[in-house]
């Protein structure tokens, strides 16, 4: 995970190279643990989820304090569950390795717990496609590098390489869910795209 990755000014996380946004999600309420500066390290908040083949982005409606945004490489998300409470709203939770800074030691940086609340309509286009697109990363990086496995940690950006078209033209669309799916991609206008995972501070 990265906190407050790069967006564009409409919200929308800046693409990485070879990052395809699968959809976005609006009305979901964010919850995450371990976060600096927050209310004992939890935080809470309302916005968008964005999928891609590399990663989850939740992006805050109402930016406050040091937070905007969170970032959830694929390939770090383990643990995930959906859960439909009789008496809650349905939600998927789990886990997320933290994306460590080059030259930083990993046992500074713990595993965060994550939870993705539906408050408003259905889930019954972005649970599924959820769960399908993280198999694939899953599958196709085993695939591709069999002793990922050993690794302590693998490269998120390797997720880029999954094939998600095919899955995409397949995908179920529920009228009670508002996930917005991308049929092309979105900002084609800009060029910009980020090629680590590092903060460049020369970027704008």
């Amino acid at each position: 995970m990265a906190v407050n990755p790069q967006l564009f000014p409409n919200g929308m996380p800046v693409p990485f190279v070879n990052e395809m946004f699968v959809l976005a999600r609006d009305g979901v309420e964010f919850e995450v643990d371990k976060i600096p500066g927050s209310d004992g390290g939890r935080l809470k908040a309302k916005g968008t989820i964005y999928l891609s083949n590399i990663r989850m982005v939740f992006v805050s409606n109402k930016p406050g304090g040091s937070f905007t945004a969170f970032d959830m490489p694929m390939l770090y998300v383990h643990g995930e569950k959906f859960n439909q409470p009789i008496f809650f709203c349905n939600n998927i939770a789990g886990q997320v390795e933290p994306v460590v800074p080059e030259g930083q030691h990993g046992a500074l940086y713990s595993t965060h717990s994550f939870k993705i609340l539906f408050k408003e309509g259905g889930c019954g286009t972005f649970v599924p496609l959820f769960f399908n697109l993280i198999s694939s990363v899953r599958q196709y990086n085993q695939y591709q590098h069999p002793n990922a496995g050993s690794q302590p940690r693998v490269d998120p950006l390797q997720a880029a390489e999954t094939p998600v078209d095919e899955m995409m033209r397949h995908a179920y669309v529920d009228p009670n869910d508002p996930t917005r799916i991308f049929l092309q991609q979105p900002t084609p206008e800009s060029q910009l795209r980020r090629r680590t995972y590092q903060a460049q501070p020369a970027e704008h």
